[in-house]
């Protein structure tokens, strides 16, 4: 059985946010962020999938962004889908959530 080895592995660590970024969603999503704020030395989220995002998934990623830079963590919102990127900037959160979250929006 031929199996890769731990080192030859990549490990992608990023969060990834539910498509539907719903209240029900941002329970779990409150949990995952404390856990890689707590193990991790960056936040990484991947918003590629993202058809909608809620008020509350919202203020967690803002107080998820305020948190890694009190504790120094890079924090990173990578591959935004359009409709995360129109969500963000509609709130006037693209320059606080970071350069990539109001990616190619006019």
């Amino acid at each position: 059985m031929n199996s890769p080895s731990a080192s030859n592995a990549v490990e992608d660590r990023s969060l990834r946010l539910p498509v539907h970024g719903n209240t029900v969603a941002a329970e779990d999503l409150k949990v995952r962020l404390v856990l890689a704020a707590d193990l991790d030395e960056e936040l990484r989220i991947d918003a590629s999938q993202v058809e909608s995002v809620g008020q509350c998934v919202l203020q967690l990623l803002v107080a998820a962004r305020l948190e890694a830079e009190r504790q120094s963590l890079e924090f990173e919102i990578i591959n935004p889908s359009p409709a995360f990127v129109e969500r963000v900037v509609g709130c006037g959160l693209a320059e606080l959530l970071g350069p990539d979250a109001g990616k190619d929006h006019p």
